[in-house]
Formats: structure tokens, C-alpha cells, sequence
């Protein structure tokens, strides 16, 4: 099991680790700080200059589109070598879109790559793969518990030449930026007389159709994170070309776990580096501030909690290198088992270190002055996006009972 890098890769990922902490680390505060200026969905003059200067320059230096593991229009890593790359782009929020990395985009663009139209591939992949547009993927509905995919009731319908769609969708991440331009849809297309798994299909509906409504953007413990979003949409008779439905009614889940098992790990690794840079800020506070005429290392349980976290993290890097080397495997259902454990693990690993420095900081900790309070919030968040904990955990212990189930194991 082989969980190194190879050299002209290793290089590569010491020029993002140097542009990650020697350029856009410094820069998080300014770009962020311009948000609550003039209309929060909508990025001003200094967001863009900052935001499109940074991704120029990563894209003049050959650091673009990294997620991509094939060789075409990528970085040529495997999934084991892009977990580096994705680790060290989490350190901050706005790492992954600067190296045209970012979810959802990603996984929409892997969408596109297995099994969209040509026409779909010019119209749609051709400007996410530039970072020139965003997108935004729907699954989740506001009516029905959405855990369980089997239960999505968006309504799609064949009229004619096109499909008609009504119904209402949240959670839609990116859904709220001003460039997102298209939209992948989870929806139903067939009735209760069709297996369970073959009553949905996944349909690409451009952002701007008629009949699309943002109703609101929703509130992650009080933040909308503007201007990228989580909003509640509804459809009313949106009118879709027949040819934007992917691969053909009933094939939803299947192309639900080719986009969603990559997407997760990802998720995976970026929060491995969150809890990198939590805990880098938590002994470097430790160390430099004094209370009760010692360093705050030095005080209560300070030195076990560092130790924990470290020893957290490497057990989650771990893992998370374990699930990536099964997905290079090539085998998807071997590989299953292990992003769903990796999907528990590291954002429970990254909430804790985060928790911790958190109380290393004490009220400054809880406050805009440091960027502990929206870490936290996303990764509470993200123990909830692409399936909650105990869903995960359920298909753990399923794999675990069927390891057993003969007598002979």
C-alpha cells in the first residue's frame, strides 16, 4: 500500500503549498472584509481583482484543475497524490476555487466529463474548466428526508420535446454567486411501478430558465455565506430541452455515486487541512500568550490536548490516504466502505481540533477576529453535506455485518 508522492508531483505541491501560504493566506482578510460592502450577492471591484488575479496566476503556473486525475487537462495525480494537494488548498476558504478546485464544481465537472453530450461538454465543462462560470448541484428537497435519495419528489415530466420540472430544491451551494450558470438536478421521472432505484434521473438546467425563483438564501448558524450561498429554489413548469436529461430516465443514482463518492473525499481532505491550520494557530496562541505567569501551554491540560490533536489528525490523514488508494484501485464498491468511514472521521476530527482552538483563544475564538468561528461552522456543516453521520455509519456497519455473515469468516 503505497502512500507517497511521486518527485515531479512532490515539486508540484511544494509551488501550492508556497502560493497557498505566501499568497492567498494573506489576502483571506481583505477579500472576506469586502463582503459587507454594497450588495452581498455580488462581488465587488476589489473581491474580483483579488479573487481572478490569484486564479490567473495559478493557472499561468501550471496549477489548475489538479482534481482532475487523469492526465487530459490535468495535473496527472492519483486520487492518493491529489489528497496532498487538497489538504494544503483547505488551509484556507478560498484555496480550492483559486486552483479551479472547488466544490461543487468539481464533481459537476467529473459529471460532465463521464457522461455529458458533447454539446454539454462546449456549453458547460469548456468554461467551469477555465473558471470563467459556477454551477450549483440539486439534490436536496425541503419536504421529504433527503438522506435517503430514494425519496427526491422533483417533479420532471416529458412534454413534447422538453421536460417540465416543478418543485422546490435547498441547500443548492453556489447557487447564490452571481456566476453560477448552470444547474445539475436530481429529480423523478418515474413512478412507484419502477424499481426504487431506477425512479430518478440527474437533468442539466441552465440557471438563468424561466420559471427558476431563489426564494431565499439559507442561514448556516446565522451566516449565509454570501456571496457564494446555500439557497432554497423553486421550480415552477421549468421547460427543459429533452437532450439535457443525462444518460436517460432512471439513471440518477448511478450517476449520483460516480459524482458523489469522489466529491466526498474531497471534502475529506480539505478538512484534514483545516485542522491543520486550527492547530497551527492553537500552539502559536499557546505559546505566545501568558496567564497566570506561565504560557498558556503550560496550563491545565494544554500539552495532552495539543498531543491529541496531532495524533487525531495523523490517524484521519491516514484513513483518508487509505480511502484514496481503494479509489485508485478502480474498484468502487471496495472502495465504498472507506469514504464512508473517512467521511465521518475527518470532519469529527477537524471539529475537535477547531473546538479546541477555539478555547485556546477564549472569546476572541468566538469572534470575526480570527477565522476559528466560520471553520467551525463549515465543519459541523459538513458533517451534515453529502449525507449525515449516521447514514454513513450505517453503511460501515452494513459492510462490517456482510464480513461476517458467513460462518466460515
Amino acid at each position: 500500500m503505497d502512500f507517497g508522492m511521486r518527485r515531479d508531483k512532490a515539486a508540484l505541491l511544494g509551488r501550492v503549498r508556497e502560493m497557498v501560504r505566501a499568497e492567498i493566506m494573506p489576502r483571506e482578510a481583505e477579500f472576506h472584509a469586502e463582503i459587507e460592502k454594497g450588495d452581498r450577492w455580488a462581488y465587488t471591484q476589489r473581491q474580483a481583482e483579488i479573487l481572478e488575479g490569484l486564479k490567473a496566476e495559478a493557472r499561468a503556473r501550471g496549477l489548475w484543475n489538479l482534481w482532475l486525475t487523469d492526465a487530459e487537462g490535468g495535473a496527472g495525480l492519483s486520487t492518493v497524490e491529489y489528497a496532498y494537494f487538497a489538504e494544503e488548498m483547505g488551509r484556507t476558504p478560498l484555496g480550492a476555487e483559486v486552483f479551479n478546485c472547488n466544490a461543487p464544481d468539481t464533481g459537476n465537472m467529473e459529471v460532465f466529463v463521464k457522461y455529458g453530450t458533447d454539446a454539454m461538454k462546449a456549453r458547460w465543462l469548456v468554461p467551469l474548466m477555465a473558471g470563467e462560470i459556477r454551477s450549483a448541484y440539486l439534490m436536496t428537497e425541503p419536504e421529504v428526508a433527503s438522506s435517503d435519495a430514494t425519496n427526491i419528489a422533483m417533479s420532471c415530466v416529458r412534454v413534447g420535446d422538453d421536460y417540465v420540472l416543478n418543485g422546490e430544491k435547498w441547500w443548492a451551494t453556489g447557487a447564490g454567486d452571481p456566476r453560477c450558470a448552470v444547474h445539475i438536478v436530481m429529480v423523478r421521472t418515474g413512478g412507484d411501478e419502477a424499481p426504487k432505484h431506477q425512479r430518478h434521473s440527474m437533468i442539466v438546467v441552465p440557471a438563468d430558465s424561466p420559471g427558476i425563483q431563489k426564494l431565499r438564501p439559507m442561514q448556516v448558524y446565522g451566516a449565509d455565506d454570501a456571496p457564494h450561498g446555500h439557497m432554497h429554489i423553486r421550480f415552477s413548469d421549468v421547460r427543459v430541452p429533452a437532450e439535457n436529461l443525462l444518460l436517460g430516465e432512471g439513471r440518477g443514482f448511478e450517476i449520483a455515486q460516480g459524482r458523489l463518492g469522489p466529491g466526498r473525499i474531497h471534502h475529506c481532505m480539505r478538512a484534514i487541512g483545516q485542522a491543520e491550520a486550527a492547530l497551527h494557530l492553537m500552539c502559536r496562541r499557546a505559546l505566545a500568550r501568558d496567564a497566570f505567569g506561565k504560557p498558556l501551554a503550560e496550563l491545565g491540560a494544554n500539552y495532552d490536548i495539543i498531543a491529541d490533536c496531532r495524533m487525531e489528525i495523523e490517524q484521519a490523514r491516514l484513513l483518508c490516504l487509505k480511502a484514496a488508494w481503494m479509489m485508485d484501485r478502480g474498484d468502487a464498491r471496495a472502495a465504498a466502505p472507506w469514504i464512508h468511514q473517512i467521511k465521518v472521521v475527518a470532519p469529527r476530527v477537524a471539529l475537535k481540533v477547531v473546538d479546541e482552538a477555539v478555547q485556546m483563544f477564549g472569546a476572541q475564538g468566538i469572534s470575526q477576529d480570527t477565522p476559528l468561528a466560520a471553520m467551525w461552522t463549515h465543519l459541523r456543516t459538513l458533517r451534515l453535506a453529502d449525507g449525515p453521520d449516521a447514514v454513513h455509519r450505517r453503511q460501515v456497519a452494513r459492510a462490517e455485518l456482510r464480513a461476517h455473515a458467513s460462518p466460515d469468516t
